[in-house]
């Protein structure tokens, strides 16, 4: 996986006009990528999402291309054959199958790369904050450790027990062709930093993460990376309704694939 990211950032060509930076803050979510065609039509394509400051006012790179990039999303399961043989091994297959889902469907990929120096914080949230499900918590967090994740380079940190809170924000998307695209139900808890306990892992461990547990990763200000590939899942069976407020859709062109092929 980490040799086919380089090629596909090595031959990255992304236009001026869709240079977006990523964040998880709201007030910079709603103003970036949150009305931005490029990313709201992300979901079944694979487009580059890049960091704060390093751009200059034209849109041109600060940085080296390569160490800019936030993260790739979120059709990498679909359009690259090394990401789909892993989102489809058979080890992530048994997996799931142990955990009792009878069939789940890939809802979206990326490739996060937390990038030496700069890589961004991630405030605490829900991933069904923007992957909202009836009934809840049907949607599974996939996160397999490209790279160690430490204390010091921006591992994930968690507050136990948490998945068992109500889903206390939602994104939800705007019809189309209305300003803003996309705006926030509810409001994030502030939550007690006490409560979070970090979970550094290895190079290759995986960790699943349930879409209310509340969770979040440091500023990367270490001379080392945090590279990770994190897909999610959905149990779309018993009724399950992904909701049509989502800001991912599936298209005609990406329904959302089974996971057991």
């Amino acid at each position: 996986m980490q040799q086919r990211i380089g090629e596909i950032v090595a031959e990255m060509d992304v236009p001026l006009h869709c240079r977006t930076e990523f964040s998880t803050q709201e007030d910079e979510q709603l103003r970036a990528q949150g009305n931005t065609d490029y990313f709201l039509s992300s979901g079944d394509k694979v487009r580059f999402f890049f960091e704060k400051g390093v751009f200059d006012k034209k849109g041109n790179f600060l940085v080296p291309p390569e160490k800019s990039v936030n993260k790739i999303g979120h059709a990498l399961h679909a359009h690259d054959p090394v990401f789909r043989s892993v989102t489809h091994s058979p080890k992530v297959q048994a997996l799931v199958r142990n955990l009792g889902l009878q069939l789940p469907v890939v809802v979206q990929s990326m490739y996060i790369f937390k990038q030496p120096h700069f890589g961004g914080e991630v405030f605490p949230h829900q991933d069904a904050t923007f992957l909202y499900t009836e009934p809840p918590g049907r949607v599974l967090g996939v996160w397999i450790a490209i790279e160690d994740a430490t204390l010091e380079n921006g591992c994930l940190w968690f507050i136990p027990g948490s998945h068992t809170s109500r889903v206390s924000r939602r994104m939800i998307r705007a019809p189309a062709g209305s300003r803003p695209a996309t705006s926030f139900l509810g409001s994030e808890p502030a939550w007690d930093n006490n409560l979070f306990v970090p979970l550094p892992v290895q190079r290759g461990g995986l960790v699943l993460i349930h879409g209310q547990v509340v969770h979040k990763s440091e500023q990367n200000l270490s001379d080392h990376s945090r590279q990770a590939y994190t897909f999610h899942l959905m149990e779309a069976a018993a009724g399950t309704v992904w909701s049509p407020e989502n800001w991912l859709q599936p298209t005609t062109e990406l329904p959302f694939p089974p996971l057991y092929i």
